[in-house]
């Protein structure tokens, strides 16, 4: 038997000839100046307003990834505009390309490993020995260990954990990736730092935001710290000196100017 072919709809937004309305809610009675840009995002996203508590932790996320110095997003985003900068929306949409598994994006694979701890039947915490074992084994990177500057913690960690605990959210993940954290350094031997895109991984997960989503909201406060960028680049710009000494250290390994 053929399943029955759903009607198209949308469930976010319409209008008639004097209002305007977002998931039934009258956009201009309802909504501007009566909630903020958290608020309306979790809202026009998930579908309802967040607790006190949700919105403190996507706050807190936002405030945490907006800016990120001249990463690989920036870069890519001071270059574009150098070269279009009639478009800055294409400036940032060049840096919002490079939210993938190695940065902004491996948020979301933490999660998937802290859920797969919290939910294994044998505890959480030989769960985290047996995940760490395996990673160490299997000589895979671990999504939400590691940085390059920030030892042996991550400053914004330690913080995001210290709200955790202010909020009184529910902890199962954030346990978990405490547990973790000891497994990594018992089967390392050494001590790995926990970076914030693990420890942000378990706040939306104390949140119940599903995990496909969570690289949704990253993209959309890295925009903002995208724009910043910009901005800075119209008044002091950097990108030619960026792309210059590129060319300077690289050098060409060719023969067409060898003698």
């Amino acid at each position: 038997m053929s399943k029955q072919k759903r009607a198209p709809s949308t469930a976010l937004c319409t209008h008639d000839h004097e209002s305007i309305y977002v998931r039934d809610k009258n956009l201009c009675k309802d909504l501007i100046g009566k909630v903020n840009l958290t608020q309306m995002i979790f809202f026009d996203i998930l579908g309802r307003m967040p607790s006190f508590e949700e919105e403190a932790v996507i706050n807190a996320m936002m405030v945490t990834l907006m800016e990120h110095g001249l990463a690989p997003s920036a870069i890519a985003t001071r270059l574009v505009y150098s070269s279009a900068p009639e478009a800055l929306q294409g400036a940032v949409a060049a840096g919002l390309l490079g939210a993938g598994s190695m940065m902004l994006g491996t948020l979301e694979q933490s999660a998937e490993l802290l859920e797969k701890i919290v939910t294994d039947p044998s505890g959480i915490e030989i769960a985290a020995k047996r995940e760490a074992q395996w990673y160490r084994d299997n000589r895979v990177p671990l999504p939400g260990f590691g940085h390059p500057d920030h030892k042996p913690d991550d400053p914004r960690t330690v913080r995001l954990f210290e709200l955790a605990g202010e909020l009184k959210l529910p902890g199962d993940y954030v346990r978990a990736l405490k547990a973790l954290s000891q497994a990594v350094d018992l089967v390392y031997g050494k001590h790995i730092t926990v970076n914030a895109s693990a420890s942000m991984g378990a706040l939306l997960c104390e949140i119940d935001i599903p995990k496909k989503l969570m690289r949704g909201f990253a993209v959309i406060c890295r925009s903002a710290g995208l724009v910043a960028h910009v901005y800075e680049e119209m008044n002091n710009p950097i990108a030619w000196t960026m792309s210059d000494a590129a060319e300077d250290a690289i050098p060409y390994s060719g023969s067409a100017l060898k003698t």
